[in-house]
């Protein structure tokens, strides 16, 4: 019998051992311009930047967002950021004693109380067009593409005789949005570009040495902004025209560069900086000094070194069809062009947080950072109940770090309007948000009965910085980043949690299970991340030495309800009380938060809690209701982590099978229910198949924890496991053939494999001896060295 090879690496957190080859299968492409910019068009963006590819002939356009112009917020009429000016304690003492007495309250009654209108709360808003008009002709041999493995959009054709195409790309380096127009033959590009600006701000545009300037403000809050689009040519004529256009005729070839921002800051309470046309004006000038070659070598040379980190392989190929054709045969006859679409689609999901979240920009919204709108969905803004933390799900796990530096940026500046939210509502020196926000320090509360009250929101957002330093163990994060920010969240709870005269635990009242059910003290998602943020912080707080805070979160934790019951039909209790019904189809499955993305519960250390959570997720079903709607897309992500989590492959591939066949629009965005679209459940689906193939909350590497029976051959490359470890896998007929982990520390590593119960050899590649491992059955231990190699050799 052959023997079989694990091979561990253990170098650098991004080592040259460990790099992945560059992905394959990465083109959607389609043979029609996009007929609707939702369901057909192509999003490109640099984070900050972003804007939809739609390759219209006669007309081509570039639909474009900036993601810090908003509506409301300072400047707008009656603008509080949700606090009423009068301190809330007495109310929110008058619905704890009115649940005491009643046990639970309908949301309008305590919305009644404890709910704000909302004024001048805002919307992100669509920054505008750059239209681009071409000559109309018969086309023939179109094409319209978007290779995520270069970030790069395309749209190509013929007409007369002259192969056309158009290229478009998002550059971070560069700061700007780059189109380039060139044929086959010289003197050829003809073309008149203007930008188009919404109705609702004032407007100024004009053209000089081929430059075009929009400029104004909102009318709303007088927010300014202002856009400019640099068109250089090679060969023919460029013309200024009076209304601000630009007229390009018998050109060789053109690029335009557009820049766009507003005077908007992160800085609270104002949230206004510098008039933005002189570093706009600079950054323009710099890119269209570079050439369009050298603009696009350091665009794909940023990009690559992030994306090119994780390679999946699930077997098969994309068949060579319009993506749209393949979405709609996906699960009907061809596995492994299945196998092909969903690991497109895990990469789709890092392509988009690449696209809509980079350093120096606010994070992605519900929409990513791409909007049509100026009334988009749910204000395309952040909901803390689940959306912004799912958004960011997959940015460790998928080995995105960088990408997840809006989240914390964010966050930290919610932190100083959230103390006047915890002091006005807590009489608390922590601070808090409730169940939404936006870009201007919205930390209060709106008049929605189901979704106005989510305090404990902060404590989640919090237990993320903690969940970043255990993959990235950076402690000058931990010390100066995460560790204020989480030490404040709690002293929220250590202030705001109040005894419960049913048992004398310590709960959050009133507490809310997301858009579901009554008002009630202790509810189970509420007491399971305060339970988890205790156990984080004192953790936090014994690395960075603040031993006394730690002390009092452990005394507190031990007299705090962890929101962990088991109820009449075996399922896992929504509140403290038993009030489950097995029916129930709602798309919130909130009290599982302890399974994922809490770590509370395990399939191997507390099978009681698991085998309460596969009832209660049975329950709640997988996809289209009994009822006969469909299922939410993040919905169906979360619960595919879920199942993960429980070890449960097969389970988890259903329902993302389910997101790909109810929820995936042409373009592979993720639809709510149909549309619109919503980014998070395109986040949770790339995070979800990371769990099932390397999972690491519990203090070891689990290797393929929930491998599906579909994907029964296949390799992943680049995964992150929390310790700063790499991990690299191939298996075969749904059996682990090699593993490769590479970390930046030196330290104990804990793997978990069924194949560790075989007997083997760990052997140190630099010095070919073997190396000490503890451990039994499919446990092992062993002491890695930064940057030493490993390899671990199954006896046959």
């Amino acid at each position: 019998m052959r023997s079989l090879f694990v091979v561990l690496c253990l170098s650098m957190f991004v080592a040259a051992s460990c790099d992945a080859s560059p992905p394959a299968n990465t083109t959607l492409w389609y043979d029609k311009p996009a007929a609707d910019w939702e369901h057909e068009g192509l999003p490109i963006g640099n984070g900050a930047l972003g804007a939809m590819i739609t390759g219209g002939v006669a007309t081509d356009t570039i639909q474009f967002n900036e993601k810090s112009l908003w509506t409301g917020g300072p400047g707008s009429p009656g603008y509080d950021m949700g606090l009423p000016a009068e301190s809330q304690q007495a109310k929110v003492a008058k619905v704890q004693a009115l649940l005491n007495a009643k046990v639970k309250a309908s949301p309008e009654e305590v919305a009644a109380i404890l709910g704000h209108p909302i004024t001048g709360y805002g919307d992100y808003q669509s920054f505008g067009e750059l239209k681009l008009r071409f000559t109309e002709a018969p086309v023939t041999a179109y094409r319209r593409a978007l290779d995520i493995g270069q970030a790069l959009s395309s749209v190509a054709y013929e007409a007369g005789g002259v192969a056309y195409r158009r290229d478009y790309f998002a550059s971070y380096p560069g700061g700007v949005i780059v189109v380039r127009l060139s044929a086959n033959r010289r003197g050829k590009i003809a073309f008149t570009a203007s930008l188009n600006a919404p109705d609702n701000r004032s407007v100024t545009v004009s053209a000089r040495d081929g430059r075009i300037t929009e400029s104004g403000a909102l009318k709303d809050n007088g927010l300014r902004y202002e856009a400019q689009v640099q068109v250089v040519v090679k060969g023919g004529t460029r013309r200024d025209n009076n209304d601000g256009s630009v007229t390009v005729s018998g050109a060789d070839s053109a690029v335009l560069i557009l820049a766009a921002a507003t005077n908007y800051a992160p800085h609270y309470p104002d949230y206004r900086g510098d008039n933005p046309h002189r570093a706009l004006t600079t950054k323009l000038r710099t890119a269209a000094g570079q050439g369009y070659a050298k603009l696009f070598a350091a665009h794909e040379r940023d990009y690559r070194a992030l994306f090119d980190r994780v390679a999946l392989n699930l077997g098969g190929v994309l068949p060579n069809q319009p993506m749209n054709a393949v979405v709609a045969a996906y699960g009907k006859t061809d596995a492994a062009a299945d196998r092909a679409l969903e690991a497109l689609y895990f990469q789709y999901g890092r392509y988009l947080l690449l696209a809509s979240s980079r350093q120096g920009s606010l994070p992605a919204n519900l929409q990513g950072v791409w909007n049509p709108s100026a009334t988009p969905p749910w204000n395309d803004d952040y909901h803390v109940n689940i959306n912004l933390q799912m958004n960011y799900w997959l940015a460790d796990s998928t080995n995105l770090s960088e990408a997840g530096a809006p989240f914390y940026d964010f966050v930290d500046s919610l932190v100083p309007p959230g103390h006047v939210s915890a002091e006005r509502f807590f009489r608390s020196k922590g601070w808090t948000v409730f169940l939404n926000t936006n870009t201007w320090g919205f930390t209060g509360v709106i008049a929605w009965p189901t979704a106005f009250w989510q305090p404990e929101a902060g404590a989640w957002l919090a237990s993320q910085y903690f969940d970043h330093y255990r993959f990235s163990q950076d402690k000058v994060f931990l010390k100066t980043r995460a560790y204020p920010v989480m030490k404040g969240a709690a002293q929220l709870w250590l202030d705001a949690l109040v005894s419960d005269p049913r048992d004398g635990t310590l709960v959050v009242s009133p507490s809310y299970s997301p858009e579901h059910g009554p008002f009630s003290a202790g509810g189970a998602m509420a007491q399971q991340i305060v339970y988890g943020l205790f156990g984080d912080t004192a953790e936090a707080a014994r690395l960075v030495g603040d031993n006394n805070f730690a002390d009092k979160l452990d005394t507190a934790r031990e007299k705090l309800d962890p929101g962990l019951r088991i109820g009449h039909f075996g399922q896992l209790m929504e509140w403290k009380e038993d009030w489950d019904d097995p029916k129930d189809e709602h798309r919130h499955t909130s009290h599982l938060y302890a399974l994922h993305p809490g770590h509370q519960i395990s399939p191997l250390t507390t099978p009681q809690w698991s085998a309460a959570a596969k009832i209660t997720l049975a329950a709640r079903g997988d996809s289209t209701t009994s009822h006969g709607e469909a299922g939410t897309g993040w919905s169906k992500a979360w619960k595919a982590n879920f199942w993960a989590r429980l070890y449960d492959g097969d389970h988890a591939h259903l329902l993302l099978a389910q997101l790909l066949k109810e929820n995936a629009m042409a373009n592979l965005w993720d639809a709510y229910v149909g549309p619109p679209f919503q980014i998070d459940g395109n986040f949770g689906f790339t995070a979800a198949v990371a769990e099932m193939l390397v999972q690491s909350q519990n203090g070891f590497v689990d290797i393929l924890p929930a491998l599906p029976k579909a994907w029964a051959d296949g390799s992943v490359q680049g995964l992150k496991a929390r310790g700063d470890i790499t991990v690299d896998l191939t298996w075969k007929n749904g059996s682990l053939q090699t593993a490769r982990l590479c970390a930046g520390h030196d330290g104990p590593i804990q793997l978990r494999s069924p194949l560790l119960a075989r007997a083997f050899t760990l052997v140190d590649l630099a010095t070919q001896k073997p190396v000490a491992v503890t451990g039994t059955g499919e446990r092992r231990n062993f002491e890695a060295k930064r940057e030493g190699r490993y390899e671990l050799r199954l006896q046959p």
